[in-house]
């Protein structure tokens, strides 16, 4: 026996499924153009106002280490000023006085040249007084060339210091004047 009746086709029946559109997806998860504008917008302000608050802290940096570098050029010697006025108050005595010996004013003199000593020693200030040293350009300043006295003593050796030279934390301030050996004809 054979069967009639009839199947119904599914391409002919079938109801294909309701597309989806793109743009309504899209639309729930990306926001607008607009809300993205506005977004962006205020990160923008957001990034200027940041901006604005770095570069007045620059600049508040800068003006206070302006302020700073002034006030430390205007009273570095503060210290060494201090110091100073304990050798000018000796030499104030040592003149104030009428009645003194010869001997007296010269231990007072020789106190007082030791409180001055004691002071550049606080300060860094050094003397250079280079005298049987080789001589040295950068330290020594050269008034004159004699011969040796004996011929042990080498060519530029320093034989007579003119006046000593000082230097602040080994940087030259003055260099010592000398008088230096000749070379050997």
């Amino acid at each position: 026996m054979q069967d009639n009746s009839s199947t119904p086709q599914d391409t002919d029946t079938a109801v294909p499924p309701a597309p989806t559109s793109d743009a309504a997806q899209e639309g729930a998860a990306v926001p607008s153009l607009e809300e993205m504008l506005t977004a962006a917008e205020l990160k923008a302000a957001e990034h200027h106002d940041a901006w604005l608050r770095a570069k007045a802290e620059t600049e508040n940096v800068r003006r206070r280490a302006q302020e700073d570098i002034g006030k430390a050029g205007k009273f570095a010697v503060e210290k060494f000023s201090g110091e100073m006025l304990a050798v000018k108050d000796s030499l104030e005595a040592a003149l104030a006085s009428d009645n003194q010996s010869a001997e007296h004013l010269k231990e007072g003199v020789e106190l007082t040249l030791r409180q001055l000593i004691a002071a550049f020693d606080k300060s860094g200030l050094a003397e250079i007084n280079p005298l049987g040293e080789k001589f040295d350009p950068h330290k020594h300043q050269a008034i004159s060339q004699i011969e040796a006295p004996d011929a042990a003593t080498e060519a530029n050796t320093v034989l007579n210091v003119l006046q000593k030279g000082y230097a602040l934390h080994d940087r030259v301030i003055r260099p010592a004047l000398v008088v230096v050996s000749k070379a050997k004809a």
